[in-house]
Formats: C-alpha cells, sequence, structure tokens
C-alpha cells in the first residue's frame, strides 16, 4: 500500500511537471526605431556576423549564414555573469524586409525565443522592429521586460552606425 501511494506521488509530480511544460507562459517584447538608411544598407548590417555582435551589448560573438534553414551560434552574456551559448535556426530571412530565428536553451519548453528584426520603409530610411515572443517554463521565474533596454541600445546603436559611422 505505502509503495502505491508513492508511486501515485510520483505519477502525480511528473504530470504537474508535464502540464507545465505543455502549458508554459509566453511573454514577448518589441522594439522600434527610425533609422535615416534604406532597408539594405540595415539588412547588410543586421547580417554581418562581426558587426552584428559588436552593436549588441549582450552578444559577445555570432556565427554563421543569416540564410532560412541554416544555424546560427550566439553566444551571450549569461544572467549569472557567465556566458550562454544557443544555437538558433534562421526561420526567416527575406532580405531588406525581414529576419527570424528560434532558439532555446537546453530543453524545448525551458526557454524558447523566436528573435525577429522587420525593416519596412519609411520617409526615405527604416523603421526597424526589432523583437522576441518567449515561451517555457522559466517565465514563471524571470520577466523577458528585462532585455527591452539591451534591445533598445541595439537599435541605437545601429542607426548611429549607419547615420554617422560611429557605433557607442
Amino acid at each position: 500500500m505505502k509503495l502505491m501511494l508513492i508511486n501515485i506521488s510520483v505519477l502525480g509530480a511528473l504530470a504537474l511537471i508535464l502540464a507545465g511544460f505543455i502549458f508554459a507562459p509566453r511573454d514577448e517584447i518589441e522594439t522600434r526605431i527610425w533609422i535615416e538608411a534604406a532597408p539594405e544598407r540595415v539588412w547588410a548590417l543586421l547580417t554581418d556576423p562581426g558587426i552584428h555582435a559588436s552593436l549588441s551589448p549582450g552578444l559577445r560573438r555570432i556565427e554563421g549564414h543569416f540564410d532560412t534553414g541554416e544555424r546560427l551560434t550566439l553566444e551571450m552574456d549569461s544572467p549569472t555573469g557567465g556566458s550562454l551559448t544557443i544555437r538558433p535556426r534562421v526561420l526567416l530571412a527575406q532580405p531588406a524586409r525581414e529576419l527570424r530565428w528560434r532558439g532555446r536553451i537546453w530543453l524545448p519548453r525551458l526557454l524558447d525565443g523566436e528573435h525577429y528584426f522587420k525593416l519596412t520603409p519609411e520617409n526615405g530610411g527604416t523603421r526597424l522592429v526589432q523583437g522576441e515572443r518567449f515561451q517555457g517554463v522559466l517565465l514563471w521565474l524571470m520577466d523577458v521586460k528585462q532585455f527591452q533596454p539591451e534591445f533598445d541600445r541595439m537599435n541605437a546603436a545601429l542607426k548611429a552606425h549607419l547615420e554617422n559611422g560611429t557605433v557607442p
């Protein structure tokens, strides 16, 4: 009888964990900036791994080809002070229009992120929308809004580089 109760407890705990992964929370952040440069010029910088990494404060390096279906390697600062490497797959690469990739930390639904850049011609320049859709059980423990300042800094650095030739 005691063994049966332990098995039921273990099964119940496993069911709760499984439900947590299946019904993992979602969140999203999105930033926007207008850049006085054509979408083709913005695209060229976004898809140059060396420049892309230098624009993003938390990104240590990025390797790979920004083509649909390809895998990238991103080494980023981790919240604990170390580094974290992820290997997202490029979901969409439409030159001068949209770049989108999806990555995850270790296991599916632990923390998945779909990062995107949308470029729209506007007033002789480009409206850049950068965002990320998150899903995973770690969202119960963290607030993704903490990443928004980093997205804003990258947008500002991209704008400064294209408009003034500088990286802040």
